[in-house]
This record gives structure tokens, sequence and C-alpha cells, in this order.
């Protein structure tokens, strides 16, 4: 491997192996465990030993009123606080897999997502394959960059200089860090080097890497790695579930044939594997559908939904269209309306905001009564009052448009329902799940016969170009869309083009109009009574107007890629030739990303490149769309490019990072500790061997379980005395350690000494995932037994307090592990 050249000290070594850490106890190490079990340093350990005897021979310390839990000393809260937040709801429902039935899942999903990456390397759907290293000739003086073994850096430029031990001058690519200037041969650099971008709108990472010491950049790639580590799983653990899930297979018949037969145009051949392709899904699948139909608009999306919804209502269910605004919603209710009109058994039926409370009501009851075989609406639909009587398919069209909460709810449906998910641009989270083989996709890439490209036109803004490009379509019988991206300014618009073209008819639509006003605007721009709409992104997905072909987008800067491309779909729906006229108020208040996104639109003139744009957009738009915003911070340990890169890599090696977890009685604990409680809090127990019974229990179902019990009990009786806390840690060490895959806790002097199942590769992703450098240090895997040597034998009570936390750090990297 190539290393990089100090330019101030070519005979410096860059990379020096460190010396490892002896796994032992520190001073410091023994300090700190002495202070956090509240002993003093000055105080010898064999001193602080807690008899077995001694809560119940001595006086009674607990109170019937409850005790104040001091938070920061409760390790049992702190424990159930992790846990908490790692196990969310959709774990703590998650059904239970057997090691044996995870395996053929796994199997399953990998295969599926090995196909993903053929098509990657193949150069991907569509085309333009994914390469993330960057040409050394396409870098600028000042751009960032990643070394994969340094970390980050500033390019310089690129230079000749002689090599060592040559008299040929060769290329260099020249690059500062914090302490030093390197150098790198241009032939290995774009082997190793990486663009670094960021996932806001500043590319300017926190600090460059030292040459001196490449620590600090080894643990913030540390860190990087595990964050996707537990994305791989998450989203591994998700399609798990959703393999196991069961429906029977959907009955073809006849009139499947009949009802495509109405389709007034030739498909395309796109199109045509498109209805194959869900059709196969419905008719010859066990497991539910989660597909993507990306394809650029007015390339027949709906068509294809519309087929599929007619499979599923003929078989007695229900299917939900959701649309991320009403207007969308209204135009999918009239084209599913007109559809169906010949099938007077097939009620359809629109939930919206424009309807009175009693027609709602009216709706609701027709929902769960079944009386409605079509319900379309907004994220209305997802509402807790909207009980479905025998729902089987969901339509979702323009996801991206949907908030989080309104996702996660989609989600949920993924693992029961069939779910076809429509997209012209698809969030760059839906299209890597569909690169990468966990979601099936189809792509229309062919356009219609009739269409031609949408012109488009990107320059500064300026009024004799707004009043221009209005008059020549307004002359030609056209209709006029001018977006802005805020409601305030859509009134000065207003008043400007009134004055410029007063004879023509002009209106002003937006989100925060009364529904009815909104619903007849749209309602006259549609019958072409209204020629020049002015408006926000509520135009942004399903308005298809056939008669209005050119749109003004004003302050496109503000803009995000996803929309532009989706605003400028709103025209050249026939085989008129269609405009769009792209404004931005001056260059030189653009951001590098705003510039960046704009070329990439421009670019994309060509019909049917929603979906290359969509790949482009995964490194332009904001991170957070893409796996949440919690993982933002960890993309800026490294960049984008360099996060995408071990996020393949993961994907690739995802089964070697699986725990096997052991049932909760086959784990043996070798420490002697039997503490007595309290008789004052016995005689407060309503029932003491019922209650220690359902800890146990608690305890055998799962951490979860336990961590219910336990909070329910200090609800109920207040802080247990510190016997009890005994009782619960060893509970709670014993089913840590099944979950962990340790079937047996022993110690023998200063060693402890943990079997277990786990192999050598989950053993160093569950140290790169620890924090606490203490139990980090201590902890090592000598063939199936992970093993600690103290500097002191412990007291039976510190030792098992040892344990728990030593446990409760390895259990915290369970997200990053599929658990199975």
């Amino acid at each position: 491997m190539a290393s990089l050249i100090r330019v101030s000290d070519i005979s410096t070594p860059l990379f020096s192996k460190d010396s490892s850490s002896p796994r032992l106890w520190t001073l410091f190490g023994l300090r700190c465990l002495a202070c956090h079990f509240k002993i003093k340093p000055s105080l010898s350990l064999a001193k602080a030993v807690y008899t077995e005897g001694l809560f119940a021979s001595g006086p009674a310390k607990f109170s019937k009123h409850r005790d104040k839990i001091d938070h920061d000393d409760d390790p049992i809260f702190v424990l159930n606080d992790r846990i908490r937040r790692d196990y969310n709801e959709r774990d703590a429902s998650r059904t239970v897999m057997d090691s044996d039935e995870a395996e053929k899942y796994i199997q399953l999903v990998k295969e599926q997502q090995q196909r993903g990456l053929q098509k990657l390397k193949g150069g991907g759907v569509g085309g333009g394959g994914f390469s993330y290293k960057v040409d050394p000739y396409t870098l600028r003086s000042g751009d960032y960059v990643v070394h994969k073994k340094v970390g980050i850096g500033r390019f310089v430029g690129i230079k000749f200089d002689v090599p060592k031990g040559s008299t040929e001058p060769i290329e260099y690519v020249f690059i500062e860090y914090a302490d030093d200037m390197a150098k790198l041969p241009v032939k290995q650099a774009s082997r190793l080097l990486y663009r670094y971008n960021l996932p806001n709108e500043s590319k300017r990472p926190r600090t460059l890497s030292k040459l001196s010491d490449t620590s600090v950049w080894e643990r913030r790639k540390t860190k990087g790695k595990v964050a996707i580590q537990k994305m791989v799983v998450d989203l591994m653990e998700l399609y798990l579930h959703r393999l196991k899930q069961r429906r029977p297979p959907y009955p073809k018949s006849p009139a499947r044939a009949e009802f495509a037969a109405q389709f007034p145009y030739e498909p395309t051949p796109d199109q045509k594997q498109a209805f194959v392709d869900v059709e196969k899904d419905l008719t010859e699948r066990e497991t539910p559908m989660d597909r993507l139909i990306c394809g650029d608009v007015g390339f027949g999306k709906t068509e294809v939904a519309l087929r599929a919804i007619f499979c599923v209502v003929s078989a007695s269910k229900q299917a939900m269209v959701l649309a991320p605004t009403i207007v969308l919603a209204k135009q999918h209710f009239d084209v599913i309306s007109e559809r169906f009109s010949m099938y007077r058994d097939i009620n359809v039926g629109l939930l919206s905001r424009f309807q009175s409370k009693a027609e709602k009501e009216q709706y609701l009851d027709m929902i769960k009564n079944g009386q409605l075989d079509i319900i379309v609406g907004t994220h209305s639909l997802l509402g807790s009052r909207v009980v479905y009587n025998n729902l089987g398919l969901l339509v979702v069209d323009e996801e991206q448009r949907f908030g989080v909460k309104q996702k996660e709810k989609i989600a949920s449906f993924k693992t029961s329902v069939d779910v076809l998910t429509l997209s012209a641009t698809p969030i760059p989270r839906t299209l890597y799940l569909a690169l990468t083989g966990f979601r099936d996709a189809s792509l229309i890439s062919t356009p219609p016969p009739e269409r031609v490209p949408i012109k488009t036109h990107l320059s500064a803004y300026s009024k004799e170009k707004l009043i221009s490009a209005i008059k020549y379509e307004l002359d030609r019988g056209g209709q006029v869309f001018h977006v802005l991206p805020r409601i305030k300014g859509l009134e000065e618009v207003m008043e400007f083009l009134q004055q410029s073209f007063p004879n023509v008819e002009i209106a002003i639509a937006h989100g925060q109009q009364y529904s009815k006003q909104l619903e007849e605007t749209m309602e006259r721009f549609a019958q072409g009574e209204i020629k020049i709409l002015i408006c926000t992104n509520i135009v942004e997905s399903g308005l298809d107007i056939q008669n209005a072909n050119t749109i003004i987008i004003q302050d496109v800067q503000q803009f995000g890629l996803a929309q532009l491309y989706q605003l400028r779909g709103r025209v050249g729906r026939t085989d008129k030739e269609a405009y769009a006229y792209l404004f931005y108020p001056n260059k030189s208040l653009l951001s590098d990303q705003a510039l960046e996104r704009l070329v990439a639109l421009e670019e994309c003139r060509e019909l049917g490149q929603g979906f290359q744009l969509a790949e482009r957009d995964m490194g332009i738009r904001g991170f957070g769309t893409i796996f949440g915003e919690q993982q933002t911070g960890d993309v800026g340990n490294v960049g984008i490019d360099l996060f995408f890169e071990m996020l393949f890599e993961s994907l690739s090696k995802v089964e070697e990072h699986r725990v096997i977890s052991v049932p909760y009685q086959s784990v043996q604990m070798d420490i002697n500790i039997n503490p007595h409680l309290p008789s004052e809090y016995i005689n407060n127990l309503e029932n003491p061997m019922e209650i220690i019974n359902e800890a146990e229990k608690a305890a055998e179902r799962d951490i979860w379980s336990l961590m219910q019990f336990t909070e329910n009990l200090r609800r109920q009786y207040g802080k247990e005395p510190y016997s009890m806390e005994i009782l619960l840690k060893k509970l709670y060490v014993r089913r840590m350690a099944a979950d962990l895959g340790i079937t047996k806790i022993f110690s023998s002097g200063k060693m402890v000494g943990m079997k277990t199942n786990m192999t050598k590769k989950v053993f160093k992703l569950i140290m790169d995932s620890m924090v606490s450098d203490v139990h980090r240090n201590s902890l090592d895997l000598v063939g199936d037994q992970i093993k600690a040597e103290l500097l002191l034998e412990l007291p039976r009570e510190q030792l098992l307090n040892w344990i728990f936390q030593c446990l409760a750090e390895l259990h915290a990297s369970l997200p990053a592990l599929i658990k199975y």
C-alpha cells in the first residue's frame, strides 16, 4: 500500500506501529472502579466487603416512603435508559426468530442484496456506475480530500517532482495537513483519495488531520464504521421480518386482462415490464410486496398502480392511495373514479380536509365496515381514527414529500400489507435500498412516443426575461406556472404581472389558503380559465394540466434538486414543446451546493433521467434524508464519499457481524452471591415470592421485559434496597449474557472469564463500539472465552458490579450486530 510522503522530512516514516496497550487494569482504572462503588481510595477493598446477611441482620434502611433515586449513581437506571433508546417500539414488537429460521432468511436477504451489489458493479440501474474515489485532475486548489489511512487534508496542486532514487520527474499531488505538507504520486492518488463532502451547505471540515498522529483519524473512522454497521443491521432486521410475513398470493383472473384492455395507450417496453413485476409480486409471492416504481413524470406510473389496485380489490381487500397534497389526492381520486366507473360493486372514496365533520365521520364508518374499497387521501389516512376493514395494498405517491412521522407510519405498514411506491425522483434512502437489493424496483425510463424534452433555461432573474417567457406562452394559447419558494412574495409578483398583463386571468395558490378556495382555484386553472398561476411548490406533484407548457421557478437556489425536477415535470405532458425557466438572484449569492444542484438539473435535460438525477442527488442533498439526522455527525467524521464506500463494504460482509443469542436458562453464573432482603421491604411487598418469580420470568423473556418489570417495581415500591439491587443485577447479567451468546460466567482469583460463541470479527466490532477504555483495555478473546485480568481479587458484590457494568457496555453494541 502506497503511503504519503512528508515534504518536510522525507526520511521520517509516515506510519509507526504503536505498541498495543496491555490488557490489564491500571491503578488509575482501579481507582475509577473504587470511586464508582463509593470506596475511598485509601480504604482497602477487603474492608468494603458486604456480607450476605448484612441487610437481614442489620438495621433496616428501607422506608415505606419512596426513596428518591439518584439516577447518576444508579447503574440499573442508566442501563434501562439506554435499553429504551435502543429498543424502540418497532424492535419491541417484532416477532422472535430462532437461529435456524433466521439463518434461512439471512441467506434470502444476502442473495437479494448481492444482486443489488452486482448492479452497482455493472454500472448501476440506468448506467453511470458508482465510484467514490476522486480523479485528482478534477480537484481545485483548496478542495478538501480524504486519504483513507491518514485523514482529511487540503488539496494544494499537482506538480512534477523527482522521486527518491530516480532521475525522472513524475507528477505528485500535494496535500496540506494540520502539521505538514505531504505528496502522493498521481497514479496512487486516484486509488487512495476521496473528495470530502459534507451533508450540509458547508464543505469545510472541523479540523485537518495530523501526519504525525493518525490515531485521532483512526478513532473518527472507527466511529463512522460503527454507525454504518448499525444502519446496515437495522435495514437487515427490517427486511428479515418482512420476509417472514406471509399472505396468500392473489388469484389470477381473466377480469384483470379486461381491465388492462381499457388502457387507451400502447404501453412502453419499460411499462410492460413494470406490469409483469407487480403482477408476479402479487400473484406468485407469499411475502408482502414492497416495490418502487421509478418513472419520470407522465411515463405511466399511475397505470401500474391502477392494475395493482384492481388485483387487490377484486380479491375483496381494500386499497389505500396516499398522496402528499390534497391537490394530488383529488387528481388521483378523479382518475381512479373514472377508471373504475364501470365496476358498480367497487366504491371509491376521497378523505380530505375539504369535507365537513359529518361527511368525514360517514367515510370513517364506511372504511371500517368495508363499504369503501379504494380510499384516496393525504396523511390523514395514516391517523389512528382510520380503521381499515381488510387493507391489502398501500400505494404511496412521492414518499419524499411526507414528514418523518408519516414515513415511520408508512414503514410500519410494510411488514403487513403490500406496498407500491411511486416516484419520479426517489429519496436517496429509497434509491439506496433499490440499488442494494433490499427493495425491489422497476424503472420506467422510456418516454411515450409523442413526448419531447423540456427546454430548460438557467439564468439570473430579470423582469424582461420573465415577461418575454410568459408572453410567448400566452401568445400560443397556453398557460403558465410561476413558482416561488415562499408564500411571502406571491402578492408582490401578482401585482407586477397584473400591471404587465392587465387582460389576463391570474390567480394565487398556496397551502395556507382555505380549502374550498384552493380547490376552486386549481379547478379553474385545470379548466383553462386561469392563464397564470402564481404558487408555491404545492403544485410540485401530480398536476396534469396539458395546456400548461411553461413553468417559471424563481429563487431556484432555495429548492432541493428533487423538488426542481418534479416542478419542471409539471409541463411537457403532451407533444407540445415545453419550457422551464430557472431564475436565480445573483450567482455570487449561491452556495457551492446550490450551483452543483443547478448544473446537474440542466445536464439532465433528456427525458427519463429522474433516476440518474437521484443518484447524483445522493451526494448533494442533505444526508439526514437518507438515514436520519443522528448519523449526520458520523458522516462529517469521514465525508460522504468514504462513508458510502464503507457502507457498501459493510453490506457485502453483513453476515460476518452476527451474534447468536442463547437461551436464558442455559447461562451459568458461577459466582456465589445470595443476598437477603430486609424484612421491612419484604413486608411492604404485596406478594414477595410472586414478585421474585415475575422478575425471573421477565428476564427469561427479553431485556425489554426485564426493564419494564424493574421500572414498574420502582414506581410501585420506590427504590429497592441494595440487596434487592444485587438480585436484579444478577437477572440483568444473565439476560445480557444470553443476548450476547455467553453461556458461562466464572471467576478464578483475579481472572474473570465468560464462555461465548462470539467470533473474533464480532468481538472486534464490539470493542470498537465500546465507550469505556477501562473495560475495552481489560478484555480479550482467547478461543471461546472472553477474559479479563484484574489487578486485585474483588469481593463478590463488587465483582458482580464489575461484571454488570462490563456486560452493559458489551450489550450496548448489539444495535450494530445481527442478533439471532
